[in-house]
Order: structure tokens, then C-alpha cells, then sequence
């Protein structure tokens, strides 16, 4: 040993400090940065040289400066990320939903339907009914219409959040693959981009807000990024996502995810994509679907009742709202080539209805209307030669004595009675008049075009045998709110939409409590983050009156040396 080795090991020292230092002030600086990782200067001791008889060693050296973080604590915290954002994203969007049903005011769907229906029941007791009823069925037409215009508005807003946020999710996996190939070009030995690898993490907590993905750490420092076990970084290629709409044979238009190199199909259900592709396919579609379905049954159930319907004077004339080409006429209702009909959300049956004539003399004549849609040819096989069509029930009515019918020029149904007489229907179990839209109230077939018929005389009666009974449709449709309808399921248009508004409701309430719950979880990995990775200004002043003190020795070291180096020269 001698003096100038102790300067060594004391030259060594005030290296390490002023490193020591250097990491100190670095924590220091970026105590505030929540996307900073602390740093830690890692010491170790210079072993002696073999020749030392002693071995006392040279010194100290710094081996390595590195982030202290904890990888799988730093996975877990990317999927809470996820995982909190998917959910408040569908928080959001079904308390908007709620906004727009209103469901538990006088401003909802059921007090439409209710005082719709309450109209007609005290029609008989209203003046100037008729007028009303139009009013009130003007006003729930449009009360659907528009609301059905809200939920497409908000499903058109998700649509573009959608297209904007993977756009955004393409960008930063762009910039994650570049910081991967500038993190592996400067990374030599064991040395950390730390800057760097804290920039990237930072990417990945902001693409994981978006969607669900997890990170692969490769030997070469790089991250490959995969959603489900698809690959969509690797190294510094990024493979890229894109949306793709793609429509199925039954014409639903589903939204999906892609890898934009191979159009392979991405599980994202976390983040807020994940969140609002969820509610775009679940509570949005499924409102719109069942404020369709409502929207038609409740066209179709009161224009069955509406269609055989009369007032005092019976009818001198009715036209059919629907237009059947000529094409589809003479084919049967029921055909599945019959596009008119088979187009329509709801369908006439095997049945038939009543036409009564009455002439100004007295005499009345009933003729039943047979309605064959059995799908059954004349053979016995399944088939729809001799199933009824629009033509057929043409000719059968232009065949009684008084009334007249024919297609115009649209392809409407057209019945008139002859001078001196006029005519009713009733007991239509096949639903065929209200198809067609003969005598109807509504026009329409789901809730984008749901309306009051323009020219509509409101029927507040009906024939009962050969009596008229003045409020008998009145009241058949005055009670049908609470009625069992088969195309809802044998369940009533008003519980058919109340059990969806409670659905609705009872996923809202459920989601908030997700979301609550999942902001718990994130913000309990932030903290455990924190107090791995976080700087605290306690420790690192602590460190730093180290740095300072070992500076401080190391230099008086060199200054004693440097004395007894002067004393043993002054010897000589």
C-alpha cells in the first residue's frame, strides 16, 4: 500500500458522490412527475489487487445507475388502468341512456303510453274525442320518433369516439415502437435509458387507458405489445390497429378492432374502447331494438283493433297504407320471396276476417274473408302456392255485391262501396287488414317512422254481431296498454318497456358501482407504485448529506495524504 493508492480510493469516493449526487437531483427534480421512476445509483466496493499483501481494495465504484420499479406491480397498475377506464366509460354512457329514456317523470315512455291509451278509454266522455285521440297519438309518434333520434345521435357520437380513440391508440403504438428501437440502439452493457423507458411506460399507461393489452419485455430491452395473444408490437414494428364495420347476413353492422397488417380481429374489452364497444353492441343497440319492437307492436296491435272499426255511419270508402308492387301481389303473404312482407316486423296468420255490407234499405250481409298462410300446398307438402295472397283478398271482396276493390297506381288497396252503400269489418284473426294497413290509425313500421295516418277517421266503434256498439273499439284499444301481446313475448307494451327502463337502470347502478370499485383498485396500485418507484424529498435529503459527507471525507483524505506526501518529501 502506499499514499498514492489511498488518493485512488479517495479520487473513487469523490466520483461516486458527485454521481451520487447527480441521481439525487434528478429524484429531486422530478419528485412531482407522477411518470417519473426513481433512480438509484448502485454502489459497489473495488476489490484489491492480488499482489496486495492486505487486499484492502481500491475504492468504490458505481456499477450501475437503474430504475427502481417493480414489473409485475407496474403490469397490475396498466390492467387496472384498463380496467377503470372501460368501466367509467360505460358508466358514462348508460347514465346518458337514462338521461334520454327519462323513465320515473311525466316526460318518459310509459306516461306516454298511458295517457295514450287513457285517451281512448275516456273517449266516450271527451268532447270533441276524436280530435284528442289524433292529438295524443300525434304526440306519442312523435315522443318514439324523437327519441329514437337520440339514441342513433348518441350511438353516432360513440361511433366517432370510437374511430377517434383507436387513432389515437395506432399513435402511441407508433411512438412505443420508436422509442423501442432508440432504447436498444443506446442501451450498451448493463447501462438503462431510463428517460427513455419512463417516456415509454408513460405510452403504455396512456394506451392501456384505451385498451387492454400487456407488455413483454424482450433481452433486447424492447417491449412487444399484444392484445389478447395477438402480437401488435414487435420490437420496432408496430403492426398497427385499425376499426373495420362489418355487416352480417341478417344486416346488423357490428364494429370491431383490427390489426391493420393482417385484418386479424383484436378481444378489446378493456379500456374505453373496450367500454364503448361494449355499450354501443349492448345497452344503445339494445334500446334501440326494443324501442323498435315497441314502436311496431304498438302499430300493429291498435291498427288491428282500429281496422275493424266503424263509426255511425259505417264506411263509404278505405284505402291501404302499404304498397305492394304488382310483383308481389299475387304472391302469398307469407312467401319469403314476398319482399313487402317480409320486410315487415310483424305478419298476418292463418285466419281470416268479417266484411259486413249494408244497403240504405236495411238489409245487412255478413262474408267471411278466409285468410289460408298455413305454408301448406294442396298436396299436403310444405309449400305457399295455395297460401293467400294481396290479389286474393282483392278478388274475394271485389266478388261481394256493393263494394268495390282494386290496386291504384302505388299498389294500395282500394275499397269502395257502391251508391247506397257502405261497410264494416270485424273479427279479423289474421291480422291481414292491419298488414296491409286497410282503416288503419298508424302508418309505419318501427320507431324511425312510426305517424298518425293523415287522413285517419278515428273508429270509436265497432259491429258486434250485426249491433254497433258506439265505444267498442274505444275501449279494446283504451285497455290494450295492459294487454298480453304475442309478438312482445306475451307480455304488455307497457311492462314490455318498463322491465327494460328497469334493466337499463339496474346496469347503470351496477356499473357505477364498478367503477367506483375499479377507481379503488387504481388508485391502491398508484400508492403502491409510489412507494416503490415514487421519489420522497425525506430520503433523497438524506442522501444527499451523504453524498456531501463522503465527499467531504474523501477530499480530507487526499488532504492528509497529500500533508504526509509534503512530510516525507521534506525528509529526503
Amino acid at each position: 500500500m502506499s499514499l498514492t493508492s489511498s488518493i485512488n480510493i479517495a479520487r473513487s469516493a469523490l466520483t461516486t458522490s458527485q454521481l451520487g449526487l447527480q441521481v439525487s437531483s434528478m429524484n429531486m427534480a422530478n419528485a412531482a412527475n407522477p411518470a417519473y421512476t426513481r433512480q438509484i445509483a448502485m454502489l459497489q466496493a473495488i476489490r484489491g489487487r492480488v499482489s496486495d499483501p492486505y487486499q484492502i481494495g481500491q475504492g468504490v465504484a458505481v456499477t450501475e445507475v437503474r430504475r427502481q420499479i417493480d414489473e409485475a406491480l407496474q403490469r397490475r397498475l396498466w390492467a387496472g388502468n384498463s380496467a377503470e377506464h372501460a368501466s367509467a366509460q360505460q358508466y358514462g354512457i348508460l347514465s346518458q341512456l337514462e338521461t334520454i329514456l327519462n323513465e320515473g317523470t311525466e316526460f318518459d315512455m310509459s306516461s306516454q303510453l298511458s295517457g295514450f291509451f287513457n285517451t281512448w278509454t275516456e273517449a266516450t266522455t271527451l268532447l270533441d274525442s276524436e280530435a284528442t285521440i289524433r292529438n295524443q297519438g300525434e304526440a306519442i309518434a312523435s315522443f318514439i320518433r324523437n327519441m329514437r333520434s337520440d339514441l342513433t345521435t348518441q350511438r353516432r357520437q360513440l361511433e366517432d369516439q370510437i374511430d377517434a380513440q383507436v387513432l389515437r391508440a395506432d399513435s402511441i403504438l407508433d411512438e412505443i415502437a420508436s422509442i423501442n428501437r432508440t432504447i436498444t440502439e443506446s442501451e450498451i452493457g448493463d447501462a438503462e435509458a431510463s428517460g427513455l423507458r419512463d417516456q415509454r411506460d408513460a405510452l403504455v399507461t396512456e394506451l392501456a387507458q384505451l385498451m387492454d393489452v400487456t407488455v413483454v419485455e424482450t433481452n433486447s430491452g424492447a417491449y412487444d405489445v399484444y392484445s389478447g395473444s395477438t402480437p401488435i408490437i414487435q420490437g420496432a414494428r408496430n403492426r398497427g390497429i385499425e376499426i373495420n364495420r362489418v355487416t352480417d347476413d341478417n344486416g346488423e353492422l357490428s364494429v370491431r378492432v383490427e390489426v391493420a397488417a393482417d385484418s386479424t380481429p383484436l378481444p378489446v374489452n378493456g379500456g374505453s374502447i373496450g367500454g364503448l364497444l361494449a355499450s354501443r353492441d349492448g345497452a344503445i343497440d339494445a334500446t334501440l331494438e326494443k324501442l323498435d319492437t315497441l314502436a311496431s307492436q304498438l302499430i300493429f296491435e291498435v291498427n288491428k283493433l282500429h281496422s275493424t272499426g266503424i263509426n255511425q255511419n259505417w264506411l263509404r270508402s278505405s284505402s291501404a297504407t302499404l304498397q305492394i308492387p304488382t310483383g308481389d301481389q299475387t304472391l302469398a303473404l307469407n312467401d319469403p320471396n314476398n319482399d313487402t312482407f317480409a320486410d315487415l316486423p310483424f305478419a298476418a296468420v292463418n285466419g281470416g276476417f268479417k266484411i259486413t255490407v249494408r244497403n240504405e234499405n236495411g238489409s245487412i250481409e255478413t262474408r267471411r274473408i278466409d285468410i289460408d298462410l298455413d305454408g301448406i300446398d294442396s298436396t299436403g307438402a310444405a309449400g305457399y302456392g295455395d297460401d293467400t295472397s294481396a290479389e286474393d283478398i282483392r278478388a274475394q271482396l271485389d266478388a261481394i255485391d256493393g263494394i268495390n276493390a282494386s290496386f291504384d297506381s302505388t299498389g294500395k288497396l282500394q275499397i269502395t262501396a257502391d251508391a247506397g252503400y257502405s261497410f264494416g269489418f270485424s273479427e279479423d284473426t289474421s291480422g291481414a287488414l292491419a298488414v296491409m294497413g286497410v282503416n288503419s290509425f298508424f302508418t309505419g313500421d318501427n320507431a324511425a317512422d312510426i305517424a298518425v295516418r293523415e287522413d285517419v277517421e278515428v273508429m270509436l266503434g265497432r259491429l258486434e254481431g250485426d249491433q254497433f256498439v258506439a265505444n267498442g273499439t274505444a275501449k279494446l284499444i283504451g285497455a290494450l296498454g295492459d294487454e298480453a301481446v304475442s309478438g312482445l313475448n306475451e307480455i304488455s307494451l307497457k311492462k314490455f318497456w318498463s322491465q327494460h327502463a328497469t334493466d337499463i337502470a339496474t346496469q347503470s347502478a351496477t356499473s357505477r358501482n364498478k367503477a367506483n370499485a375499479d377507481t379503488l383498485i387504481r388508485e391502491s396500485l398508484d400508492a403502491q407504485r409510489a412507494s416503490v418507484s415514487g421519489v420522497s424529498i425525506d430520503e433523497e435529503s438524506i442522501n444527499l448529506l451523504s453524498y456531501q459527507r463522503q465527499y467531504q471525507g474523501a477530499a480530507q483524505v487526499i488532504t492528509t495524504a497529500q500533508e504526509m506526501f509534503d512530510t516525507l518529501l521534506a525528509l529526503v
